[in-house]
């Protein structure tokens, strides 16, 4: 007896002009080696309907109706870690229908999302680096007052500031997920290539090379003293991978938020700096105090600031790919 298979409709309309010659069921059976029953469900068939041909089923009536295979995909996205039987879950809870993990996992790859793993970005072997400057003068646009509305040109409430401030300190730093370097003052002149190494790559950069390990990556801006011969030779020499910083790219740098904290801090103490000496130590002072959990939000917001500045300019998205 042949396997179990489906019979195409010409195959049936010889089994049925077989019986209507009078031949009996179990011969046309026999005939065509298929199951009697098989034949005499045929037959019964025909004389009901008068057609030969199979009808097509309509399947399974869905469980979910299209609303619902919204409100999962929109549940998915909402949270993209969420499991299938959590999804489920809280479509229960929603409509009060009870549906598998399997149904959810279907109406999901039915509207365009997949079980994926997520890309592993370990920012925690990033150190982000770079130079600021601070001044005596306070930055009008750290401190506000109270006035009233219309009385922004008194005199009373007009800050004057310096074009050329008389004292000012550039210092760099570098901060990380779970660490930060020591803030360092540039004392005498502006920052150089050599210097950069002596002061900078040699004294911090290599020693948290040495703590992180080989997955540490180093991160500065294109400046001119960065970028020289002996600074890569440096580099290279001490195993530090720098991380490409795209020419003309935006300024996603996390330090560049931290360096505004510190200035408030600052800014805020009770005795502000009135010479170079007391800025030099209230800066170390107030960067040493900054919590760590700054820092380690400020560079974990670098994968969505990336994306957002990406979503909403012209911006090439495969000039970002070393950040993400």
């Amino acid at each position: 007896m042949s396997s179990r298979h489906p019979i195409d409709d010409f195959m049936r309309g010889r089994i049925i002009g077989k019986i209507e010659e009078g031949r009996k069921i179990t011969d046309v059976a026999r005939e065509f080696d298929i199951t009697h029953s098989v034949v005499s469900r045929l037959w019964k068939s025909f004389k009901t309907t008068g057609m030969c041909s199979r009808r097509h089923g309509r399947g399974r009536v869905r469980s979910t109706t299209p609303a619902e295979d919204r409100y999962i995909v929109l549940s998915a996205k909402r949270n993209r870690r969420t499991t299938a039987q959590q999804v489920a879950n809280q479509f229960l809870a929603a409509s009060g229908k009870q549906i598998s993990r399997k149904t959810v996992a279907r109406r999901l790859r039915g509207g365009g999302l997949y079980a994926r793993r997520p890309v592993v970005c370990d920012w925690a072997c990033v150190l982000f680096s770079d130079e600021s400057r601070f001044s005596l003068s306070s930055d009008c646009r750290r401190q506000l007052i109270w006035r009233e509305s219309g009385t922004a040109y008194r005199p009373e409430n007009i800050q004057e500031k310096d074009r050329y401030p008389t004292c000012s300190i550039m210092v760099w730093a570098g901060i990380m997920i779970n660490g930060r370097t020591r803030l360092h003052v540039v004392a005498n002149g502006t920052m150089t290539g050599q210097r950069y190494i002596d002061e900078v790559l040699l004294p911090h950069v290599r020693l948290l090379r040495g703590a992180v390990g080989d997955k540490f990556v180093f991160m500065d801006d294109n400046a001119t003293c960065h970028r020289t011969l002996a600074v890569q030779d440096c580099l290279d020499s001490e195993g530090i991978q720098r991380l490409v910083w795209p020419t003309l790219s935006s300024d996603l740098n996390p330090i560049e938020n931290v360096w505004d904290a510190l200035g408030k801090q600052v800014a805020g103490r009770n005795y502000r700096p009135t010479n170079k000496n007391t800025l030099i130590r209230a800066l170390t002072e107030e960067w040493d105090k900054l919590p760590q959990q700054l820092l380690d939000n400020v560079v974990q917001k670098v994968w969505y600031d990336v994306w957002n500045v990406a979503s909403h300019s012209t911006v090439d998205i495969s000039r970002t790919d070393t950040f993400l």
